[in-house]
């Protein structure tokens, strides 16, 4: 289990890295005016959300539910419950950066570069209240 255990907070805190990261470079493409920039900070989210993002994604959840499901980590708590949920809207977080990735990358782009720094605050506000539950346990 520890294997296990290890492996999940790998690729959670990668990819934390990319959610904090994406919506940064949201922020400067924003803010692009010459298309040699603007293209290179295509070539950077693709490459972040594709290459990094999606498969730790995708292993940091497989790795929490054979936590959960196959060593019964956490079953039946309500502390358990309530990270469940985090992570369903960390889910929706990151579709959501796609969604915004391929509107940038279609030239699309309807945000303010302001509009992208306070979006990128909400991975911070949902890592602290993951983290919470999981140390402190309070129900």
């Amino acid at each position: 289990m520890l294997w296990v255990k290890a492996l999940h907070i790998v690729f959670v805190v990668t990819w934390f890295a990319g959610l904090f990261y994406l919506p940064r470079l949201f922020v400067y493409h924003a803010q692009a005016t010459d298309r040699e920039g603007i293209e290179r900070f295509k070539v950077m989210e693709r490459k972040l959300l594709y290459g990094i993002m999606t498969p730790s994604a995708a292993l940091a959840i497989a790795l929490g539910l054979w936590l959960w499901l196959g060593y019964g980590v956490g079953a039946g708590t309500g502390w358990m419950h309530a990270k469940l949920a985090i992570v369903a809207l960390l889910i929706v977080y990151h579709l959501w950066c796609g969604k915004l990735c391929a509107d940038l990358r279609h030239d699309r782009n309807t945000k303010s570069h302001v509009w992208y720094r306070w979006f990128n605050e909400v991975p911070v506000v949902l890592l602290l209240a993951a983290v919470i539950l999981v140390v402190v346990k309070p129900f």
